[in-house]
């Protein structure tokens, strides 16, 4: 009875998380109101290239027909940014940190707060942006900017309780499931797109082979890397209890090389989203402007060093809240567990600390490969701009953990059980 609870438990959860993401799909097709298609049609169509075409994959295509959910969840985690920064510098942030549950409340209402102001600046900025364009907007003015406005902060806010609701009821996190959905939907068209370039011979057979087998290599070089652990040997020592002799064992601490996970390349790609936002507030006619906005396009030297910074800022960053060796050190002297060689306690923290270190900046490195190669591989040959890394990156780790997480929920239930049958057994 109680495997069949959790399997039936996680079939719910898989059917609730793929009804979720079919309103998000749902939703990229709802159009903002008062914008004329075939003029929207036009203007994209010379716009697939620099940013506003990565956040348009991310979007699930929604950036290009300006449906609803244009945006994306980007506001969201731009705000979530935020506030994991302040809470490295900030005291009142690491005192809600520090009061558990109830603080975790908080900063996630904080974080809330910030996703709707984020939303409703980026939001204007596109109002803007869509009215400058000639013919593109049917009615301009102020009724137009409101509507633009609420409907996008709307459609943010909806997006980001959808995330929630499948972390919380569904399976794996909601936020990265989103953006997976969104990149995944747009590849049936992007195969089709390729063929038809091949077809007309804007794209040699060649060529096309070429893309394939990057595309594979880099799939087969994220997984092993992914996978690759460094296992430190952890002993525990013999203890006499009456005539019964406990411990003696070894086990290992497993650290990933990549600790942070995709987080280190969506946080870079959300804050170069903030560009696109500022060059809607009427600047798209200043030409300082527009020569500043030109170096944020692809295979320029700032766009790619703004990248890499980002990622290998927020690789080091995101590991150093999510890991503690301090905590772990401590953990094991509790335990009775040493590292074979290192005294416990802060000698230990520091072993494991400098370990970490290694295997983050190898981590940095590698996300940094994977990101920007193909950035610039597209920036200079004919390859469609979809085959970007950060898309592949974030569709490989996502499935990866998403397949982790339901392979954990099986064996949980196997093991329950097999307990139970070794009850009734007795």
């Amino acid at each position: 009875m109680s495997s069949s609870s959790s399997s039936g438990d996680l079939k719910n959860r898989i059917i609730f998380t793929l009804f979720i993401l079919a309103i998000y799909r749902l939703g990229t097709f709802v159009p903002l109101p008062g914008i004329d298609p075939e003029q929207l049609q036009n203007l994209m169509e010379g716009n697939q290239k620099g940013l506003l075409g990565m956040f348009n994959v991310f979007a699930g295509g929604a950036i290009s027909r300006m449906a609803i959910f244009a945006l994306g969840i980007m506001p969201y985690i731009s705000s979530s940014i935020i506030v994991q920064l302040l809470t490295g510098v900030s005291d009142y942030f690491k005192n809600l940190k520090n009061q558990g549950e109830l603080g975790r409340k908080k900063i996630t209402q904080i974080t809330r707060y910030g996703t709707v102001l984020l939303a409703t600046i980026q939001g204007y900025g596109l109002s803007v942006g869509l009215e400058s364009s000639a013919d593109l907007v049917i009615n301009p003015g102020a009724f137009f900017k409101i509507t633009t406005v609420s409907t996008i902060v709307a459609g943010t806010v909806l997006l980001m309780w959808l995330g929630e609701q499948i972390t919380q009821r569904g399976i794996g996190n909601g936020i990265s499931l989103i953006i997976f959905s969104g990149i995944v939907a747009e590849i049936p068209r992007a195969l089709v797109t390729t063929f038809e370039l091949g077809r007309t011979g804007a794209i040699s057979t060649i060529m096309i082979i070429a893309i394939f087998l990057l595309l594979i290599i880099t799939i087969m070089f994220i997984v092993f890397m992914e996978r690759a652990l460094r296992k430190i040997l952890i002993n525990y020592p013999k203890r006499q209890m009456g005539n019964k002799i406990y411990g003696g064992e070894s086990s290992h601490l497993p650290l990933k090389i990549n600790q942070a996970g995709v987080i280190p390349a969506i946080f870079a790609s959300a804050l170069l989203l903030l560009p696109i936002t500022f060059s809607n507030f009427n600047f798209s006619d200043n030409e300082t402007f527009l020569n500043i906005s030109s170096y944020f396009s692809q295979g320029q030297p700032l766009y790619m060093l703004l990248y890499a910074s980002g990622i290998i800022f927020f690789t080091f960053f995101y590991t150093s809240i999510t890991f503690n060796p301090s905590e772990t050190a401590e953990n094991l002297r509790k335990h009775g567990g040493f590292v074979p060689g290192i005294r416990p306690g802060e000698n230990t923290a520091l072993y494991i600390d400098n370990i970490l270190t290694k295997l983050t900046t190898i981590g940095a490195l590698y996300l940094t490969l994977v990101c920007l190669m193909p950035e610039f591989l597209i920036a200079n040959y004919p390859i469609p701009f979809y085959l970007g890394g950060t898309s592949i990156l974030i569709v490989v780790v996502v499935a990866i953990d998403t397949v982790t997480q339901v392979q954990t929920r099986l064996m949980s239930s196997q093991y329950e059980q097999l307990v139970k049958k070794t009850k009734f057994g007795r």
